[in-house]
């Protein structure tokens, strides 16, 4: 199973509570309870869930720590209608992330991430470009792509068209083509010449639409936060997600796969899902996976327990249908533009800005020789 378990009296002695209290944190799901596989009749506790608890109640007794540490996978910062991560499950707005991807388009799922808007908001044509560039090869050449596109000066539009027009242009700086009112994933397979990936494609990109609150995500409300334009907020989420740590996760799990015996082993976890990213075996689902990488994805299952995280999904997906390289962070990018727009709405509503404190920290400078 992959989660290292502990005994009642222990996880009690560690809480510093009763029994009592310990089975009400647990009916209240902040600690997962499993049955013993040598006595059914005992319980045992998840130790990590209790960790988490022994930290929080640290940092709740101590106000600078927890301040300190809420940017760092702490307590939340913000509150959100838009997606809920909880005991390993992803939520859209209260749907299951993982139910919904099986029908629902990225334009379905924008519409239910953002809310408010008129069914008929992708049924609008967009005006687009008409210059626009080549096909994106890579990480870099799609975010150059990408915020050329949207730093384009445009003439004012309804709400409703303008979110429908940025989808449109983050698939356009992948494809270098209008998608026009084609829905995003059977324009992308098209664009790749791979029609028998568009359903892999389809549930990739709804499953990448939001994830809480990334890195990407914050970088965009506390764009939006400022009143930028909507565009101005995904150029900024587009810049986090560039990084080594979040989008580039991409580039460094293709690099292992590509050589495994000579480059490092990435970390294939996810901390929001100590059983395993439940998103990676949705994408995977009928996709005909090199029988390499389904030997890798076998083995991260045997030795860490559960599946890796979305990264490896992608890069998986795009291996199996022969898909131009780099196309892992366009589906990313592409789908998670989505929650973006979501977030940069949601956050401009609330007409607040997003200014943190920083705690001074005097540099006294090298030491003496």
């Amino acid at each position: 199973m992959g989660i290292e378990l502990t005994s009642a009296e222990a996880a009690s002695s560690r809480l510093g509570i009763s029994r009592s209290s310990l089975y009400a944190y647990v009916s209240r799901g902040l600690i997962r309870s499993f049955s013993s596989p040598h006595d059914p009749r005992q319980r045992l506790y998840a130790l990590d869930d209790v960790e988490a608890l022994v930290a929080r109640k640290t940092r709740f007794r101590r106000p600078t720590a927890a301040a300190a540490t809420a940017l760092d996978w702490g307590l939340p910062v913000l509150e959100t209608s838009i997606t809920r991560i909880k005991d390993g499950q992803l939520f859209y707005r209260g749907h299951d992330a993982l139910g919904w991807a099986r029908a629902a388009t990225l334009e379905d799922t924008a519409l239910l991430l953002i809310g408010g808007l008129p069914d008929e908001a992708f049924r609008l044509p967009s005006r687009l470009p008409r210059d626009l560039p080549a096909p994106a090869g890579g990480m870099h050449a799609f975010i150059s792509n990408a915020m050329r596109l949207l730093s384009e000066p445009v003439p004012k539009e309804m709400r409703i068209v303008e979110v429908a027009a940025i989808l449109r242009l983050m698939a356009a700086a992948a494809s270098g083509a209008d998608p026009g009112l084609e829905p995003l994933h059977l324009h992308l397979a098209r664009a790749w010449k791979a029609p028998q990936a568009s359903e892999a494609i389809r549930r990739a990109l709804v499953l990448c639409a939001d994830h809480e609150l990334s890195s990407s995500a914050f970088a965009v409300r506390v764009t939006a936060s400022t009143g930028a334009s909507l565009r101005n907020a995904v150029i900024s989420g587009l810049a986090a997600l560039s990084g080594p740590y979040h989008g580039g996760m991409t580039e460094r799990v293709r690099a292992f796969l590509e050589a495994p015996d000579k480059v490092p082993v990435p970390n294939f976890r996810h901390r929001l899902y100590p059983e395993g990213d439940p998103r990676t075996a949705a994408i995977l689902e009928n996709v005909p996976l090199l029988a390499c990488d389904g030997t890798i994805l076998r083995a991260i299952a045997d030795t860490a327990g559960g599946t890796p995280s979305v990264d490896a999904a992608l890069v998986m997906l795009e291996r199996a249908y022969g898909l131009p390289r780099g196309t892992a962070f366009t589906l990313f990018s592409v789908g998670r533009s989505a929650g973006w727009l979501a977030h940069a709405i949601e956050q401009r509503s609330q007409a607040r800005l997003i200014r943190p404190r920083a705690r001074y920290s005097v540099d006294e400078g090298p030491p003496s020789p």
